[in-house]
This record gives C-alpha cells, structure tokens and sequence, in this order.
C-alpha cells in the first residue's frame, strides 16, 4: 500500500492552480469572542459544488491517462463527493456514474444530476456501496473514484491546508496552534496532516465528528481501526464512514492530535452562528469543527485555531430548523 506525501499534494496543487476556488480564510471579532480564542474559518463551502471533495476529485480525474478518462469515472457518495467527481468529469467531457444513497439529502441527488452524473441509488443500511461502485466500474470499463481510501483524493484534500498557512501569515499569525478538520473517513484530515507536518510542524492537527460517529477518535485512541455500531443516525449526512480508511488511519495514526465529537444540536448552532457571524451557509457535517469548539470541547484559550468548514449543501429544511432553534446567537 503506497501512501501518499506532501509531494503529491504540491502536484495536486498544481492540477488545480485556476480551477479550484482559493476559499477564504475568514475572522470575526465577534466569533473570537464566542470561541474564547482567535478561530479562523476555512470557508470550503465556497469551493466548486460547495465542498471542499472538488479538491480530491479533480486531481483524480485529471490524473488519469486520457483513454482511461474517457471510459468514464464512477463514485459512490452520500452526496459531496459525488457531486464532485461529477462535475470534474464534466470539465472533461466524460460520463460519470454516481452511487448514492435512497436517503441523501435532495439537493445533492439533484444537484449531482445537474452536473451531468447518472445517479444510481441504493439503501445505506442493507447495501454495500462500494460493491456497487465496483460492479459498475467492472461492467463499463469506467475507473473507480473512492471518496477518501484514494491517495489521489487525498491529495487535492491537502492541498486547502497549503493555502490556509499562506492566508494566516498574511494575516500576521506567526503559529497556528490547532487545526480541527471534519472527518468521515478521514480523507481532508490525512491530505492537511501531510500538509501541515511539512509548512507548520508544530501545529496540532485534530479530527471531528458527529456523535455516534466518532470512529477516527476513538480508533485513534485504540491504536487501531473501531468501527462505528450499525444503525445510527446523524443530521451530518456526509459524516458516515462506518470506520477510517485503510490508506488514511495510517496517516492519521501518525500525524493527528486525537478528536472530537459533536451532537446534531451543537452542529445546528454552529451553523446559525456561522450564518450570523460570517454570512456563510454550512451543513451539518461542515459545521462538527466550529461546534467542536463552541462547544468547549477544544481546548483554544489564547491560541489561534483553524477550523475547516467542509461543505455547505444542506436541506434548506435542515438549514431552516437550524436557524429557527438559535434565533439569538449573539
């Protein structure tokens, strides 16, 4: 198994160089307030089909020798990833299969379809995603796209944490003391720990998750991989791996500072306030690092901590709900 280096993610840089969106790095003095420490954001929720999975998916696409591309690409995702290797192989002109869940969110099937991908759909509960990935693969001659377990995917992941030390320094911060990364299947976190343990040693690079499903942590914890218990449920949707990758706990083992856990309702007010403070919109699952913090979970007093949020396509029902139940974030 060939893990992937920080040199793979300046190459992943490059491929992206005028395609991918250089997301902002944001601040708010009244978020500084709230958190108890300088926090600033990482709005990859602003990035092409709004989630930082544009990153991974587009270096592994273009990646591919050109006959190969165009036999197509085929993913299975709860909705991000799928969206994304959609739309990168759009930007090629080749067909893109896209396995998703009967249960995702609308708005990603649709918006995945919008973007030229052919959905299949199947139950997360009875059905094994990634034998339907393949099969598809098999019977079409198209490659396979995995959503983290990918060292390609990993990657076009780091390559966000390239630009965040660029942004801080320009920003006048000399140390980021902490890093928080959402984390599934642990694909983000392991490409900005590769990312961040080559521009900036000393930060501490942390993983969370969605209560229930905080299988990096505790197999962090364990020294080994802990799967999550079957039948769960969590309003942070693109948070789900049953357990962390066989490429990205590695790296993870090596790199990471431990994890957090957030529940939907501290997610949900991480949301209003990211809408609030930083006019952004966040999906649940973009929006455990913020809570993690708001929620005293981190330990961040007097230090500058990044966290990323990944995504922001929500159910604007979930979106709504989110708001109303924290009208008064101030």
């Amino acid at each position: 198994m060939t893990l992937p280096t920080f040199a793979d993610v300046q190459t992943a840089a490059d491929r992206l160089a005028g395609v991918a969106v250089r997301t902002p790095l944001l601040e708010s003095p009244l978020l500084n307030a709230r958190a108890g420490c300088r926090i600033l954001v990482k709005a990859e929720c602003l990035q092409v089909t709004g989630s930082f999975k544009f990153r991974g998916a587009y270096n592994a696409v273009s990646a591919l020798p050109e006959a190969q591309r165009a036999r197509g690409v085929v993913a299975f995702s709860s909705g991000n990833h799928g969206q994304a290797v959609a739309a990168a192989a759009r930007m090629y002109g080749v067909p893109a299969t896209i396995v998703m869940p009967s249960d995702a969110p609308a708005i990603k099937i649709a918006a995945t379809k919008a973007q030229g991908g052919r959905v299949v759909t199947y139950d997360r509960w009875t059905e094994d995603r990634e034998a339907i990935g393949k099969a598809l693969a098999a019977e079409t001659g198209a490659t396979l796209v995995k959503p983290y377990d990918e060292p390609l995917v990993i990657a076009g992941q780091g390559t966000m944490a390239m630009e965040l030390v660029e942004q801080a320094r320009a920003l006048g911060v000399e140390t980021i003391d902490r890093v928080i990364v959402p984390v599934s299947g642990g694909g983000m976190v392991s490409g900005v720990a590769l990312a961040m343990e080559a521009l900036s040693p000393a930060t501490r690079v942390a993983s969370a998750e969605p209560a229930g499903f905080d299988d990096m942590a505790r197999s962090l914890a364990a020294g080994t991989h802990v799967r999550n218990e079957p039948g769960g449920r969590t309003l942070s949707d693109a948070l789900m791996a049953p357990t962390p990758g066989d490429i990205t706990f590695p790296i993870a083992k090596r790199l990471l500072d431990g994890g957090y856990a957030a529940t939907d309702a501290e997610a949900k007010a991480a949301m209003a306030i990211a809408f609030h403070m930083l006019k952004l919109v966040v999906e649940p699952g973009g929006a455990v690092a913020l809570a993690a913090v708001l929620s005293g979970k981190v330990d961040c007093a007097g230090r500058t901590v990044v966290v990323i949020a990944s995504g922001g396509n929500v159910d604007p029902a979930v979106f709504t709900e989110a708001l109303a139940e924290n009208a008064s974030p101030f």
